[in-house]
């Protein structure tokens, strides 16, 4: 009886020592741009930690992310849903309200609000703006206050030599003298 193939082949393939069911312990993160909606990312792993450093990395460049957990036959539950955007422009208004001089946002203003450092900047800059207009006003009204006073005292002293000397009737250089004349001429 000649050899075949099958008899010949000497080595044989290890089975892997891994579960080869189908596995229901994987995790996707799914993420998108508002410059790029139509284009999302999507990553698939077993590891749950590095799916949330996913989550983390890719909120930290602005996308909205959601985290999901497989449920078998290819459906998906919805474990948290990040919106990295939102989550960046909270950071810049802290940061503006620091550079800004602003007072930081208060632990009891809105605690469970996306917005909050938002919000309270808005305010910040309303109550400023707000300010600077009472004090450009208050200006105003100071430098009115002090033309009008100027010019009153300017008038004052233009009208002060006058009003201090004897009127022009009774100075001896203006004085008329008398004349006699009759009833009927007057």
């Amino acid at each position: 009886m000649s050899p075949t193939p099958k008899n010949q082949r000497t080595h044989r393939r290890k089975a892997h020592h891994r579960d080869h069911t189908t596995n229901v312990d994987a995790y996707r993160v799914e993420a998108s741009w508002d410059h790029r909606p139509d284009d999302p990312v999507v990553f698939r792993t077993a590891d749950r930690k590095r799916a949330q450093k996913l989550v983390r990395d890719l909120a930290a460049k602005g996308g909205y992310v959601i985290f999901q957990e497989h449920m078998g036959w290819d459906r998906w539950r919805t474990l948290r849903e990040v919106d990295g955007a939102a989550q960046l422009a909270e950071q810049a208004a802290e940061q503006q309200l620091a550079a800004a001089g602003h007072p930081p946002t208060p632990p009891g203003y809105r605690p469970d609000a996306d917005d909050r450092h938002r919000t309270w900047l808005a305010r910040a800059e309303a109550r400023a703006e707000a300010d600077q207009r009472a004090a450009e006003q208050a200006a105003r009204a100071q430098a009115e206050a002090d033309a009008r006073r100027r010019r009153l005292a300017a008038e004052a002293h233009t009208h002060a030599r006058t009003l201090m000397a004897a009127p022009a009737i009774v100075r001896p250089e203006n004085r008329q003298r008398a004349r006699h004349i009759t009833g009927a001429q007057r």
